[in-house]
């Protein structure tokens, strides 16, 4: 692939989070979407057409044996995740894939273990690493100019049927521990620039249909002393969202995905953190830009990895009689 040339990309799930991402890619000179896949094709080709993208397919392996597909951006069931992202990779192809990149510590495993073979990009979509407002955040404390002491984060949902963002029901069951409470879990260990050394949880009944527990709550320790809360429920009446609260050594922030305001509710300016306010089409360029520049890409499948570990470590202990 040369400089001048696009990024080739297939499009794998035809659903809320594939039309952020047909959204996002289409606002980028140096990607393009050749192919979109869905459970069928009427489907994915009535996706494509609606969205201006290239040929529809039934299946990822018509488009992994495509000649004009350079990357694959994985937003389809979290079940398919690890072994989807695998099948990519030995096909030549590079790929991001939306979170969970797994559903268990030894699944995210193979999933580096494929990436390490073949030496192609494998990103996840860790998405608050690149909003705005945690991008904001995350300066500073680079900078030297805020220690963060504590993170107070509140991940809630209305989520008592198994039907997915634009309420049409899903094929496969969310989790609180392994999709929601993983991107606070990798945000923390990003933020504060230390690892977590000690992890408690706790889970509320499970629901008599779903199987999954409808509440949680997380607690971190990072090396360097700060500490995290995280409270998660699918039984929550609205607002919808994640809604973070740093607290730190010279201020006090709340962001809520590219919002962000002060402990005293004036706004943060966050307009010129980078090219764009969103998070998902800041996420996708980073993994275009590392697919045409031959790099490790901020939250590859490597530097997330830890956050699995302290998932896999709380799921031992909600499992524990």
């Amino acid at each position: 692939m040369t400089c001048e040339q696009p990024v080739r990309i297939a499009l794998a799930g035809a659903g809320a989070f594939g039309a952020k991402h047909a959204a996002a890619l289409a606002r980028i000179e140096a990607a393009e979407v050749t192919t979109v896949v869905s459970d069928t094709l009427e489907h994915a080709e009535r996706f494509a057409d609606e969205h201006g993208l290239g040929r529809g397919v039934a299946t990822l392996e018509e488009a992994l044996a495509a000649d004009d597909v350079d990357a694959v951006v994985l937003a389809t069931p979290t079940p398919l995740h690890a072994a989807q992202s695998i099948a990519c990779l030995e096909a030549g192809k590079h790929v991001e894939c939306e979170i969970p990149v797994a559903e268990s510590l030894a699944d995210a495993e193979a999933v580096l273990a494929a990436q390490e073979r073949t030496g192609l990009v494998a990103m996840v979509g860790h998405t608050r690493r690149f909003n705005p407002s945690h991008q904001w955040v995350h300066r500073r404390v680079e900078a030297g100019a805020l220690r963060i002491q504590q993170m107070d984060v509140q991940t809630y949902f209305l989520r008592r049927e198994n039907l997915n963002a634009l309420g049409e029901p899903r094929s496969w069951t969310d989790h609180l521990l392994w999709h929601h409470a993983a991107h606070t879990v990798d945000l923390f260990q990003y933020q504060t620039g230390s690892r977590v050394v000690r992890a408690n949880a706790v889970q509320g009944p499970l629901h008599p249909e779903l199987g999954i527990a409808m509440d949680m709550s997380v607690q971190l320790l990072a090396e360097d002393g700060a500490l995290c809360t995280l409270s998660l429920s699918f039984n929550n009446d609205g607002p919808f969202g994640t809604f973070f609260r740093y607290i730190g050594d010279t201020g006090t922030y709340l962001a809520r995905y590219d919002e962000l305001v002060t402990g005293r509710d004036e706004p943060v300016d966050v307009s010129d953190v980078d090219v764009s306010l969103d998070g998902i089409e800041l996420q996708d360029r980073e993994f275009v830009a590392a697919v045409r520049e031959g790099r490790e890409p901020n939250a590859s499948v490597r530097s997330v990895l830890p956050c699995y570990r302290t998932l896999a470590a709380l799921e031992q202990q909600l499992e524990a009689p």
